[in-house]
């Protein structure tokens, strides 16, 4: 039998029956017993695999409630630049990949944001052409609804001055009419759409190598998440199925489907929770309007800097349609929501489905994807709802800049955990990687901080929607459970529940709150094995 008990520790089991233990017990890949080190040494056969903790404090494992995994892993292999200080910066980050890439290959990158640099401004086509004129580039900005190319990859793409914005998206120009090499929302898949996808081969490889790395941030599980236009939905698929038959897959997967593949899903009787201990079909995937980064997400007054209100990226009259379709067939539905328009809407389109919970074939609740600017009566009206919020707290204190920018004190609106919470709203934490750091620890530093890891803004931005470390913690672990329906296996550290535990080196509970953000993972455990140690 696989048996492994751990004593000597802190462990906050997160279950009401017993919160508080210093050991437990896993036997086959689940929690066996949990209780103090006396209770749980008897248990142990003389040969039994015993861990002494040395006090640490073990939480239930974490998840990440909203991670582009697929697209994150292949990623890790890519131009990162979430660490370019500059549009200098970039350019010469990009000139090195460019040395090392071969002529006529595809340089791919991401993670850049102006608004953190001291030009404030988006690169253009001529920025790129300067340092690499001789490969197609396409450069993501860090929230994925905004990229820049340079005139070489225009040219691959067939885009000129005579290619009109697709639905949904936009070409930017110059004063000539020329495009400028930005492009927003679904105008980024005409120059996508034309890049060779990944073999299957490295895919798998790619997704197989970030299992290790998040297990040494303490997750044990996430929520993969479609990016506009679903292409990514297949192959990710797939590459799943095949760790999953090797006995590599290496955490639990909660795997969406993308909104354009509704009719399928439902077509051959998919449903939400589908699957097994380790992979199972999630929620459908849709989209209601863009990122505020980009100035697209969908605002009930204008963007100060623009003068629009942004754009609804699919009208409100079909997401409406498609969330009746999907709930009828036993599939909860996602949306992205950014503006206090899209939340608006939203949560009137879930009004009018409100039904008797009895009545409900779905095995997880529907749910909104970042809830990023939500007016106070918003708050209230979503709280009466059986629909949760997944809402990613390290961008709080990293979009500071950007939304005083855009919106001015319009900003108190945004990030309102701790109203949506006192509403009565399930929230599910996460970090929308590769939008954010991954780390677990930044996302609930920023949740009850409300600042950035230097300590800015001093007291916190609106500190008023701060969280408690508990709150953050649970939002990282049962509420993760619940928004998939898995409460009565997973989010916490219960006889009978899968075994999956994160040991800090510190307690975080206890230490100053700024010091979270400096916490490591010492050990993770994983379906009752000890996949990370430090």
């Amino acid at each position: 039998m696989n048996n492994l008990f751990l004593i000597n520790g802190k462990i906050h089991t997160q279950d009401l029956a017993s919160p508080h233990a210093t050991a437990v017990a896993i036997c086959c890949g689940r929690v066996w017993a949990v209780g103090d080190d006396d209770e749980i040494r008897r248990l142990a056969a003389s040969d039994a695999q015993v861990i002494d903790l040395a006090g640490r404090r073990v939480l239930p494992g974490l998840t990440d409630a909203h991670f582009h995994y697929y697209d994150w892993s292949l990623g890790l292999r890519r131009l990162t630049l979430s660490e370019a200080t500059s549009l200098t910066d970039l350019r010469e980050r990009l000139a090195q990949k460019a040395s090392e890439t071969p002529p006529g290959q595809w340089i791919r990158g991401q993670g850049w944001n102006e608004s953190r640099w001291p030009e404030q401004r988006i690169p253009t086509r001529a920025d790129l052409d300067a340092v690499s004129p001789d490969h197609p580039v396409i450069l993501w900005r860090n929230d994925l609804h905004l990229a820049v190319v340079n005139s070489r990859a225009l040219q691959e793409a067939t885009i000129t001055a005579d290619t009109p914005n697709p639905p949904e998206g936009v070409i930017n120009r110059d004063e000539s009419g020329q495009p400028n090499g930005i492009l927003r929302e679904l105008a980024i898949n005409l120059v996508s759409d034309v890049i060779p996808p990944p073999t299957e081969a490295e895919t798998i490889e790619a997704m197989r190598e970030g299992f290790a790395i998040l297990h040494r941030l303490g997750l044990t599980g996430v929520h993969d998440y479609r990016i506009m236009g679903g292409a990514d939905g297949p192959p990710a698929f797939r590459a799943y199925q095949h760790l999953q038959a090797a006995g590599e897959l290496a955490l639990r997967m909660w795997m969406h489907i993308p909104g354009e593949r509704l009719d399928e899903a439902i077509a051959l009787g998919l449903r939400t929770g589908m699957g097994g201990d380790y992979l199972r079909v999630g929620h459908v995937k849709l989209f209601s309007d863009g990122g505020q980064g980009a100035r697209t997400a969908w605002m009930l007054e204008p963007y100060r800097d623009t003068g629009d209100c942004g754009m609804p990226l699919t009208p409100m009259d079909e997401i409406a349609e498609a969330v009746r379709r999907a709930d009828r067939a036993g599939l909860a539905v996602a949306i992205h929501a950014i503006g206090d328009r899209a939340n608006r809407e939203l949560i009137t389109v879930f009004e009018n489905l409100a039904q008797p919970k009895a009545q409900n074939t779905k095995l997880a609740p529907h749910r909104i994807e970042h809830v990023q600017m939500i007016q106070p009566q918003d708050v209230a009206r979503l709280g009466r709802l059986d629909v949760a919020a997944s809402v990613q707290p390290i961008h709080c204190p990293d979009d500071i800049p950007m939304i005083e920018k855009s919106v001015g004190s319009r900003g108190r609106l945004a990030y309102s955990f701790r109203d949506m919470l006192d509403a009565g709203v399930t929230l599910a934490l996460g970090s929308d990687c590769p939008v954010a750091n991954p780390n677990p620890m930044f996302g609930i530093h920023a949740a009850v901080t409300r600042q950035q890891r230097d300590g800015d803004p001093q007291g916190g931005w609106y500190p008023g929607q701060r969280l408690t470390v508990a709150e953050a913690v649970w939002g990282y672990t049962m509420g993760a459970a619940l928004v998939a329906g898995r409460e009565a296996e997973l989010g916490s550290i219960t006889p009978g529940k899968l075994a999956d535990l994160t040991v800090l080196d510190r307690d975080i509970f206890a230490i100053e709150p700024m010091e979270i953000a400096e916490a490591q993972v010492v050990m993770t455990v994983f379906d009752g094995r000890v996949v990370y140690d430090s």
